[in-house]
């Protein structure tokens, strides 16, 4: 991943700590033959055009774990304000030298990695855009969320922020439709409704019944839909759980 002359530098930075409201310490779960967040790492790494992946994690002893399990799997853990996520980014955009940022969540194990380079490539493609993401137009399934936040975005956000938009990161960026300039990356086939992101018990036991199908590598995301939609009695496991609304942090 080594960075060309004068290309702008994407760093991933995975966001990832060990507390959790409903699902304490799910980053560091087992999931196949990996914690949950080697998952992640391995596919941000696995990523063409991505330069360098970090771990973003807190910098309380709860989150030591989470920390050495990042530099265990080969990346660099950056340690910031704990319920300040915003602040965590754009140290690790610092100590990197970042020109833009992808922002991941260490809680989406069946990331595709060719998801994350469709988004960066977006983004090389067009470096005014400030924010690019496969969220903005949800057509995915919840839990494959990549978004990229150039850095003079990022350090808006830094300087404006309050609140949930602190936590949550990129939500100041489309708050307001046209302030800022924003691409968003669709399928063809609506999947909006399927849910693989790991938040509950119930959404473990989908992802690990989907491990048992597909094994334990990265995934592209359509043959992810595909069994999906062949299998009612895997997507009825989390079927009832509902998003935690943005402003519940």
């Amino acid at each position: 991943m080594a960075t060309g002359v004068g290309r702008p530098r994407v760093v991933a930075v995975v966001q990832a700590r060990a507390g959790s409201t409903r699902f304490p310490g799910k980053v560091l779960v087992r999931l196949g033959e990996r914690p949950v967040l080697a998952w992640v790492v391995r596919a941000a790494l696995a990523a063409s055009g991505v330069d360098e992946v970090v771990v973003a994690t807190s910098d309380t002893a709860a989150d030591d774990a989470v920390a050495a399990l990042a530099e265990e799997l080969g990346v660099r853990a950056v340690r910031g304000p704990e319920l300040d996520v915003v602040e965590r980014f754009a140290i690790a955009a610092e100590v990197t030298r970042a020109d833009a940022v992808v922002r991941l969540t260490a809680d989406c194990p069946l990331l595709d990695p060719t998801l994350v380079q469709a988004v960066v490539g977006a983004w090389r493609a067009d470096p005014s855009l400030e924010y690019v993401a496969s969220t903005l137009v949800r057509t995915l399934p919840r839990g494959l969320d990549v978004e990229l936040l150039s850095r003079p975005a990022l350090e808006h956000v830094r300087s404006v922020a309050t609140g949930a938009d602190r936590v949550h990161v990129t939500s100041r960026l489309y708050a307001v439709p046209g302030e800022h300039r924003t691409l968003g990356l669709v399928e063809q086939d609506d999947a909006s409704d399927l849910r693989v992101t790991l938040d509950t018990p119930e959404d473990l036991a989908l992802l690990r019944a989907v491990v048992d199908e597909l094994g334990d590598q990265a995934r592209e995301r359509r043959a992810l839909v595909a069994l999906l939609r062949a299998r009612p009695d895997l997507t009825a496991l989390n079927a009832h759980v509902r998003q935690k609304r943005l402003e519940d942090g």
